[in-house]
Protein backbone atom coordinates (compact mmCIF):
# COMPACT_ATOMS: atom_id res chain seq x y z
CA UNK A 1 0.00 0.00 0.00
CA UNK A 2 1.26 3.22 -1.00
CA UNK A 3 1.98 6.35 1.07
CA UNK A 4 -1.13 8.13 -0.76
CA UNK A 5 -3.41 5.40 0.19
CA UNK A 6 -2.73 4.77 3.56
CA UNK A 7 -4.14 8.19 4.46
CA UNK A 8 -7.63 7.71 5.28
CA UNK A 9 -10.58 10.05 3.92
CA UNK A 10 -11.58 12.87 6.22
CA UNK A 11 -7.86 12.92 8.15
CA UNK A 12 -5.96 15.82 7.87
CA UNK A 13 -3.90 15.01 5.17
CA UNK A 14 -6.88 15.01 2.81
CA UNK A 15 -7.71 18.14 0.77
CA UNK A 16 -11.35 19.51 2.39
CA UNK A 17 -13.67 20.97 0.03
CA UNK A 18 -16.19 23.73 1.11
CA UNK A 19 -17.58 22.90 4.88
CA UNK A 20 -19.61 19.90 5.13
CA UNK A 21 -17.43 18.51 1.78
CA UNK A 22 -14.79 16.90 0.86
CA UNK A 23 -12.70 16.16 -2.53
CA UNK A 24 -14.89 12.69 -2.28
CA UNK A 25 -17.75 14.81 -2.77
CA UNK A 26 -20.82 16.45 -0.68
CA UNK A 27 -22.00 14.66 2.18
CA UNK A 28 -24.93 12.89 1.35
CA UNK A 29 -28.23 14.37 2.39
CA UNK A 30 -26.84 17.80 2.45
CA UNK A 31 -27.08 19.00 -0.63
CA UNK A 32 -31.12 18.50 -0.73
CA UNK A 33 -30.97 19.86 2.66
CA UNK A 34 -29.59 23.52 1.67
CA UNK A 35 -31.51 23.25 -1.41
CA UNK A 36 -34.27 23.71 0.24
CA UNK A 37 -33.14 26.13 2.98
CA UNK A 38 -33.85 29.56 3.55
CA UNK A 39 -30.73 30.68 1.62
CA UNK A 40 -32.15 29.58 -1.99
CA UNK A 41 -35.09 32.28 -1.78
CA UNK A 42 -37.98 29.71 0.19
CA UNK A 43 -39.93 32.36 2.40
CA UNK A 44 -40.56 30.40 5.89
CA UNK A 45 -42.37 33.92 7.05
CA UNK A 46 -46.55 32.79 7.92
CA UNK A 47 -49.22 33.60 5.32
CA UNK A 48 -51.75 36.53 5.63
CA UNK A 49 -54.92 36.42 4.35
CA UNK A 50 -55.43 39.44 1.94
CA UNK A 51 -59.06 38.59 1.33
CA UNK A 52 -61.53 41.78 2.80
CA UNK A 53 -62.87 41.16 6.51
CA UNK A 54 -66.28 41.10 7.33
CA UNK A 55 -67.57 43.70 9.91
CA UNK A 56 -70.21 43.17 12.52
CA UNK A 57 -72.35 45.99 12.82
CA UNK A 58 -75.61 46.94 13.54
CA UNK A 59 -78.40 47.99 11.48
CA UNK A 60 -79.57 50.92 13.05
CA UNK A 61 -82.28 52.47 10.55
CA UNK A 62 -84.45 49.04 10.03
CA UNK A 63 -83.93 48.32 13.96
CA UNK A 64 -85.58 52.03 14.66
CA UNK A 65 -88.69 51.23 11.72
CA UNK A 66 -89.43 48.20 12.77
CA UNK A 67 -89.26 49.58 16.78
CA UNK A 68 -91.19 52.35 15.66
CA UNK A 69 -94.31 49.70 14.18
CA UNK A 70 -94.49 48.09 17.29
CA UNK A 71 -94.35 51.13 18.95
CA UNK A 72 -97.89 51.96 16.67
CA UNK A 73 -99.13 48.27 17.55
CA UNK A 74 -98.82 49.64 20.96
CA UNK A 75 -100.73 53.19 20.47
CA UNK A 76 -103.70 51.56 18.46
CA UNK A 77 -104.89 49.52 21.45
CA UNK A 78 -105.18 52.74 23.07
CA UNK A 79 -107.63 54.44 20.41
CA UNK A 80 -110.74 53.75 18.70
CA UNK A 81 -110.48 51.98 15.26
CA UNK A 82 -114.09 52.91 14.35
CA UNK A 83 -115.94 55.96 14.64
CA UNK A 84 -118.96 55.74 16.99
CA UNK A 85 -117.44 53.09 18.98
CA UNK A 86 -116.35 52.88 22.39
CA UNK A 87 -114.17 49.77 21.65
CA UNK A 88 -110.50 51.03 21.48
CA UNK A 89 -107.84 48.48 20.07
CA UNK A 90 -107.60 46.32 23.70
CA UNK A 91 -111.30 45.66 23.30
CA UNK A 92 -110.56 44.19 20.14
CA UNK A 93 -107.85 41.85 20.66
CA UNK A 94 -109.79 40.76 23.99
CA UNK A 95 -112.62 40.00 21.90
CA UNK A 96 -110.36 37.39 19.35
CA UNK A 97 -108.80 35.97 22.05
CA UNK A 98 -112.29 34.69 23.41
CA UNK A 99 -112.99 33.84 20.05
CA UNK A 100 -110.16 31.76 19.71
CA UNK A 101 -110.70 30.06 22.88
CA UNK A 102 -114.07 29.17 22.35
CA UNK A 103 -114.06 28.15 18.69
CA UNK A 104 -110.64 28.10 17.54
CA UNK A 105 -109.21 29.60 14.25
CA UNK A 106 -112.37 28.74 12.52
CA UNK A 107 -114.89 31.05 15.20
CA UNK A 108 -111.46 33.73 14.69
CA UNK A 109 -112.06 33.98 11.01
CA UNK A 110 -115.54 33.97 10.96
CA UNK A 111 -116.07 36.88 13.10
CA UNK A 112 -113.18 38.87 11.73
CA UNK A 113 -111.92 39.54 14.85
CA UNK A 114 -108.15 38.20 13.52
CA UNK A 115 -107.50 41.48 12.35
CA UNK A 116 -106.58 43.38 14.89
CA UNK A 117 -104.80 40.20 16.40
CA UNK A 118 -102.61 39.98 12.95
CA UNK A 119 -101.57 43.63 13.79
CA UNK A 120 -100.96 44.12 17.01
CA UNK A 121 -99.25 40.67 17.59
CA UNK A 122 -97.38 41.44 14.01
CA UNK A 123 -96.74 44.32 15.37
CA UNK A 124 -95.45 42.56 19.07
CA UNK A 125 -92.51 40.48 16.92
CA UNK A 126 -91.43 43.56 14.74
CA UNK A 127 -90.62 45.69 18.16
CA UNK A 128 -88.41 42.35 19.10
CA UNK A 129 -86.85 42.57 15.51
CA UNK A 130 -86.32 45.92 15.48
CA UNK A 131 -84.13 45.44 18.82
CA UNK A 132 -82.03 42.44 17.45
CA UNK A 133 -81.13 44.83 14.49
CA UNK A 134 -79.45 46.91 16.65
CA UNK A 135 -77.42 44.31 17.90
CA UNK A 136 -73.69 44.12 16.06
CA UNK A 137 -74.21 40.96 13.50
CA UNK A 138 -72.58 40.31 9.96
CA UNK A 139 -76.14 40.37 7.95
CA UNK A 140 -79.79 40.90 9.20
CA UNK A 141 -80.72 39.64 5.84
CA UNK A 142 -82.98 36.48 7.85
CA UNK A 143 -84.24 39.09 10.30
CA UNK A 144 -85.20 41.47 7.21
CA UNK A 145 -87.05 38.10 5.75
CA UNK A 146 -88.48 37.60 8.91
CA UNK A 147 -89.93 40.81 9.61
CA UNK A 148 -91.33 41.07 5.46
CA UNK A 149 -93.30 37.79 6.35
CA UNK A 150 -94.79 39.32 10.03
CA UNK A 151 -95.67 42.83 7.92
CA UNK A 152 -97.48 40.76 5.11
CA UNK A 153 -99.51 39.07 8.15
CA UNK A 154 -100.07 42.82 9.59
CA UNK A 155 -101.15 44.27 6.20
CA UNK A 156 -103.64 41.58 5.65
CA UNK A 157 -105.17 42.95 9.14
CA UNK A 158 -105.70 46.17 7.99
CA UNK A 159 -106.14 45.98 4.14
CA UNK A 160 -109.59 43.04 4.54
CA UNK A 161 -111.37 45.50 7.17
CA UNK A 162 -110.68 48.44 4.78
CA UNK A 163 -112.06 46.69 1.97
CA UNK A 164 -115.17 45.98 3.48
CA UNK A 165 -115.77 49.47 4.50
CA UNK A 166 -115.43 49.98 0.46
CA UNK A 167 -112.45 51.92 0.95
CA UNK A 168 -114.12 54.56 3.17
CA UNK A 169 -111.38 55.79 5.10
CA UNK A 170 -114.25 58.24 6.87
CA UNK A 171 -115.36 55.59 8.54
CA UNK A 172 -112.35 54.38 10.37
CA UNK A 173 -110.76 56.33 13.23
CA UNK A 174 -107.30 57.80 14.66
CA UNK A 175 -106.65 53.89 16.09
CA UNK A 176 -106.85 52.19 12.58
CA UNK A 177 -104.49 54.88 11.06
CA UNK A 178 -101.81 53.79 13.98
CA UNK A 179 -102.60 50.22 13.15
CA UNK A 180 -101.92 51.05 9.19
CA UNK A 181 -98.46 51.95 10.17
CA UNK A 182 -97.82 48.91 11.76
CA UNK A 183 -97.15 47.27 8.18
CA UNK A 184 -96.05 50.47 6.41
CA UNK A 185 -92.90 50.33 9.02
CA UNK A 186 -92.31 47.13 9.10
CA UNK A 187 -92.35 46.34 5.50
CA UNK A 188 -89.69 49.72 4.94
CA UNK A 189 -87.53 48.13 7.97
CA UNK A 190 -87.57 44.93 6.87
CA UNK A 191 -86.52 46.10 2.33
CA UNK A 192 -83.96 47.62 4.58
CA UNK A 193 -82.44 44.95 6.12
CA UNK A 194 -82.60 42.63 3.14
CA UNK A 195 -81.09 44.58 0.80
CA UNK A 196 -77.93 45.51 3.43
CA UNK A 197 -75.44 44.01 2.26
CA UNK A 198 -72.03 42.97 4.53
CA UNK A 199 -69.70 46.02 5.18
CA UNK A 200 -66.00 44.57 4.28
CA UNK A 201 -62.97 46.02 5.58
Amino acid sequence: MSEREQVPPGTPGEPVGPRGSTAAGTEPGRSARLESGPLLGHDTAPQYSTSPVVLRRPDTLAGLLLILAGVAAGVSLLLRWLPGSDRTGLDLVRRGVEDFRAGGIGELVDTGFWQPLAVVLGGGVLFLLGLLMVLPARGHRFLGLLALLVSLVAAAGVLVPLADVGWDVVRVDTGFWFAVAVPALGLLGALKAMFSGPRRA
